[in-house]
């Protein structure tokens, strides 16, 4: 039986959450599986992605076959790059140290694009949220001031009708 890398879903309706596992092509997709690799939460921003490299290049190197989603997560976390490198030295084209030097440039790059696409997210949130807040109150005001436009006229009636209210009552208290 060939070995995938797959996706094994967990969390309630709606809110989904993973485990990435090392299972049989034939077992249930929520079934029973070889080895769990790690997690990943797709409803967070950016999604978050805890894997066990060491493990997951193990299990691809021995020949397990990730799913499409998998391979995208794999390669984000850089496992797929790594088993790249990894081959070009059974290849003889360079030394471990340089496979872990480049994996190790590659990844400090990586996290700061990851940091700075999150900084921008969250920016592009903010201003979002600004310019929301600041319609909403531009369109409470407004509905404010024509309340209080709605209700002058009705003032003015009141207090004219308040003063002939007065002077009808004055000459009666005189009498």
């Amino acid at each position: 039986m060939s070995v995938k890398i797959r996706l094994q879903r967990h969390g309630s309706k709606k809110r989904p959450f993973y485990f990435i596992v090392a299972a049989t092509s034939t077992a249930p997709r929520d079934g029973k599986f070889i080895e769990k690799l790690g997690t990943y939460n797709p409803l967070s921003v950016p999604a978050t992605v805890n894997i066990n490299r060491e493990r997951a290049l193990y299990w691809l190197e021995n020949g397990a076959q990730p799913t499409n989603t998998c391979r995208n997560i794999l390669s984000y976390k850089g496992v797929m790059y790594l088993k790249h490198l990894k081959r070009g030295v059974s290849l003889g084209l360079f030394e471990e140290k340089a496979v872990w030097e480049k994996f190790e440039k590659w990844n400090a790059e990586h996290e700061a694009l990851v940091a700075k696409r999150q900084e921008t997210h969250l920016k592009h949130k903010a201003d979002k949220r600004h310019a929301v807040t600041s319609e909403s109150v531009r369109k409470v005001e407004e509905k404010n001031a024509a309340k209080v436009a709605a209700a002058l006229p009705t003032a003015a009636e009141a207090e004219a009708e308040t003063s002939t209210e007065n002077e009808a009552a004055a000459p009666s208290e005189e009498a």
